[in-house]
């Protein structure tokens, strides 16, 4: 049983928690993640590492409230325990030997953006962050990147926050200025990390994605999170979650991603009415 020391609501739909793990703490870096299960009859998902402390031995997860198991998740308050979690899993982020990269993110993407930015930091790197989102209110983390970043844009849809645009606009811009960047890291949608791989690819900059928002059990059994990379057959849970952005088929991916939407919807609105009748473990 893991003890939740710490949570609080990122946005109306975003939540942070910090769990007492030590021995995940002890290991975990940046790009990996854990697998969780909320009671001992719960379903098992993955969710990234979004920091740790290895003297106090927490670790840090952000989740989006989408389906069933992330709803009875968000029910649990500071002292409640967590049945599982497993740790840490994935290969780390690549950090070693860059001076100078653009970490992207997109709404609860940043969660998994943060601590790679931070370990870039730590490492000496120059820190370049791009964060979007659809409005203010869904913005997340925004002290966190500035604490890490040399340059900072932020980006919201309808211009209700930082820029008017995409996370896209704001990357050329950077980039047309005359930065040059060793790397860019993207992390967020499938559909924006498709589109900052096209405009990377313009530039001939390497960059990485992270294909974490299409992994299910994070084993590699289940088959959901396979994905096609340079023509070969990949999972992002074991060979992943990091990927050469330019030699993945997003469409692909966007396509298999959506196959259990309408069912994550229905299990989430089926646990909410459970929840609010004090049937928790339904």
């Amino acid at each position: 049983m893991f003890r939740i020391v710490e949570k609080r609501e990122l946005n109306p739909t975003v939540t942070f928690m910090k769990v007492s793990a030590p021995r995940v703490a002890a290991k975990a870096q940046a790009g990996q993640f854990i697998i969780l299960r909320v009671n001992e009859d719960g379903e098992r998902i993955p969710l990234t590492v979004a920091g740790y402390d290895r003297d106090a031995g927490t670790v840090d997860i952000i989740f989006q409230i989408v389906g069933a198991t992330t709803e009875k998740l968000n029910a649990l308050g500071e002292g409640d325990f967590i049945h599982d979690f497993v740790g840490p899993l994935g290969r780390p982020t690549e950090i070693d030997g860059l001076g100078k990269v653009a970490v992207v993110g997109g709404g609860v993407g940043c969660a998994i953006a943060l601590p790679v930015a931070r370990a870039l930091c730590d490492a000496g790197c120059e820190v370049h962050s791009v964060v979007g989102f659809r409005n203010r209110d869904l913005v997340i983390l925004e002290d966190e990147f500035r604490a890490v970043s040399t340059k900072m844009k932020i980006m919201s849809d309808d211009g209700s926050y930082g820029e008017k645009g995409l996370v896209t606009d704001a990357l050329r811009s950077l980039i047309e200025s005359g930065e040059k960047y060793d790397r860019v890291i993207a992390i967020g949608p499938l559909i924006m990390m498709k589109f900052v791989c096209k405009l990377t690819a313009e530039y001939g900059i390497p960059t990485v994605v992270s294909m974490n928002p299409i992994m299910i059990d994070g084993t590699g059994m289940c088959g959901g999170c396979r994905l096609t990379v340079d023509g070969k057959m990949k999972f992002a849970c074991v060979d992943g979650p990091d990927f050469d952005g330019h030699k993945v088929d997003f469409d692909e991916a966007m396509k298999r991603s959506s196959v259990y939407r309408d069912f994550e919807k229905h299990a989430r609105e089926e646990t909410c009415r459970l929840l609010k009748g004090g049937n928790a473990n339904a």
